[in-house]
């Protein structure tokens, strides 16, 4: 089973989100049940009873999340655009809530992303082979979003599996966070 751990967000900002679509050449753009906030990419592993149990070890209050901006993966306008998403601010508490997450998995065995947390919701994702001026006016108009404040009081381990509308994701589990 593919698993990943991630804060799912409330339809209201996924409606926003939704609204941002734009007509981009290749772009496939997120559905409601695609929009999410990874911490943490499992992969395959049929271990699905220890990481239930490692989750529900994990401590730390609920907290608020803002979204800030857009951006691109990879970044840099000399490569074609794969991904375009909107960042999401790195408070304290949710730089702990990672921490923690990464911290219970890898001691599991289990290999943390080796580039740096960068916390973002995939808005589309795209097939290019060159840049795109679609995809630079996108970012250009909406380099100025901001939504928030994002109540977190819950983090979930989903399964996801690919066909070829896109991942279908499931949620395994879901885990309340300590409300202040």
């Amino acid at each position: 089973m593919r698993l990943f751990v991630a804060i799912d967000l409330p339809d209201p900002i996924k409606d926003h989100l939704l609204s941002l679509k734009a007509d981009i050449p290749t772009a496939r753009w997120s559905n409601r049940h695609q929009m999410h906030l990874t911490l943490f990419f499992i992969g395959e592993t049929e271990r699905i009873a220890e990481i239930k149990a490692a989750l529900a070890a994990v401590e730390a209050p609920s907290f608020e999340l803002s979204l800030s901006g857009v951006g691109r993966f990879p970044p840099s306008d000399r490569q074609p655009p794969r991904v375009l998403w909107a960042g999401v601010d790195v408070s304290p508490a949710l730089a702990a809530l990672h921490r923690q997450i990464t911290n219970a998995l890898t001691a599991l065995g289990f290999a943390a992303d080796e580039r740096p947390f960068t916390p973002h919701i995939t808005l589309a994702r795209l097939k290019a082979s060159r840049p795109l001026p679609a995809a630079g006016a996108f970012l250009n108009e909406q380099r100025g979003l901001q939504v928030g404040p994002v109540p977190v009081t819950e983090f979930v381990l989903f399964s996801s599996k690919l066909s070829p509308q896109g991942a279908r994701y499931t949620r395994e589990a879901v885990y309340a966070l300590n409300q202040a």
